[in-house]
């Protein structure tokens, strides 16, 4: 059980230092708080979160690869107590993770290719997926 809990650790590490460097971090920040505060208030966490965030922008900046995996192995340490103190926490990690990082939990990744043929053309343009749009309406 040991090990699965530090594999999940590992897991979990791993992807929260990935969307702390996306575009998506604002959207998942405040769930990843939630977790590691586990029912205590957030803020402190979130602090922590933003800090290492800020580190990690500013080694991309600089190329430092050894900070992101001194952030990536601070954090596994950091889940890795939480999982040790709290049995149903594995659980809640893993859907938080099924979430967070579909390409972890096998859902097969989606490629967008975009062409603009014969001059430029003005107007919006939307990317994605079909079913994630409904009622779009441009005026």
């Amino acid at each position: 059980m040991e090990a699965e809990l530090a594999a999940l650790a590992e897991t979990g590490a791993t992807t929260l230092v990935g969307l702390m460097v996306s575009d998506a971090w604002t959207q998942t920040r405040a769930r990843v708080a939630r977790f590691l505060a586990r029912g205590e208030e957030t803020g402190g966490v979130d602090e922590e979160l933003e800090a290492s965030r800020e580190e990690l922008i500013s080694a991309r900046d600089g190329e430092a690869p050894d900070v992101a995996e001194d952030i990536e192995d601070e954090w596994r340490l950091r889940l890795r107590r939480a999982l040790r103190a709290d049995p149903a926490a594995a659980q809640e990690l893993r859907l938080l993770l099924d979430e967070l990082a579909p390409a972890a939990a096998g859902v097969p990744a989606v490629t967008v290719h975009n062409s603009v043929r014969e001059g430029a053309r003005t107007g919006p343009v939307i990317q994605g997926q079909q079913q994630n749009f409904s009622d779009t309406t441009f005026n």
